[in-house]
């Protein structure tokens, strides 16, 4: 049996469910672009950059802007946003996911952030978590998205542990892509279609344990 060493943890649906926020900021761009934007349509954009992002929004409002015009409307959602998630309370921790970062740190093994969000560092202070976390890797430290695994290898050599011996929890399919692609292995958060490819899926930390972690 493999030594796990190591769990990398994306944030955004794994450690805290900032989607909603996401979701609720680009609601508000489309309304003040006078159309509406539901959840079903928002579904389209999870994963993907912000200006990716805009592009689908404005392509379902049927509005074309200019490079100058689609540029300030995607620094006033990030704004908005970063304004909603600066209000965030330790409560709105995912069931689990505090616990079970304890537990692994109590069987020292090490824990790192694996986040393509530059928001990473403010969201896990705001929940009082940074402590609990060696290393952050954040957008701010990576160029490539996923499911390049350049987050998730970056996570492991700033721990200073191989690639084989690191656990990546990922609530998206690019995620999953990228552990897998690092020779990690990966425990798929959410929808088993959606996460086939994970080692094994579960629907959330609360699930998991220290003996589901060894047994991978």
């Amino acid at each position: 049996m493999t030594k796990i060493k190591a769990c990398i943890f994306d944030l955004d649906g794994v450690i805290v469910d900032t989607a909603k926020y996401h979701y609720l900021a680009w609601k508000e761009l489309a309304n003040e672009l006078a159309f509406d934007f539901s959840e079903t349509q928002n579904e389209r954009l999870k994963g993907i950059s912000r200006m990716a992002s805009l592009d689908i929004l404005l392509e379902i409002g049927g509005i074309k802007l200019t490079k100058q015009e689609r540029e300030k409307y995607a620094t006033k959602k990030n704004q908005r946003y970063i304004e909603m998630v600066s209000q965030m309370q330790p409560d709105e921790i995912l069931p689990g996911a505090k616990e079970f970062l304890l537990a692994v740190r109590n069987a020292g093994i090490k824990t790192a952030l694996g986040s393509a969000s530059k928001n990473a560092p403010a969201i896990l202070k705001r929940l009082n978590l940074t402590a609990l976390f060696d290393v952050i890797i954040d957008g701010n430290k990576v160029t490539k998205a996923k499911p390049d695994p350049e987050v998730f290898i970056k996570g492991a050599d700033e721990l200073d542990i191989p690639y084989e011996l690191c656990v990546v929890f990922e609530d998206a399919e690019a995620g999953v892509e990228a552990a897998l692609s690092a020779n990690m292995k990966c425990v798929g958060i959410g929808s088993p279609e959606t996460l086939s490819k994970a080692n094994i899926v579960i629907d959330g930390l609360h699930q998991m344990n220290l003996n589901k972690l060894m047994a991978l």
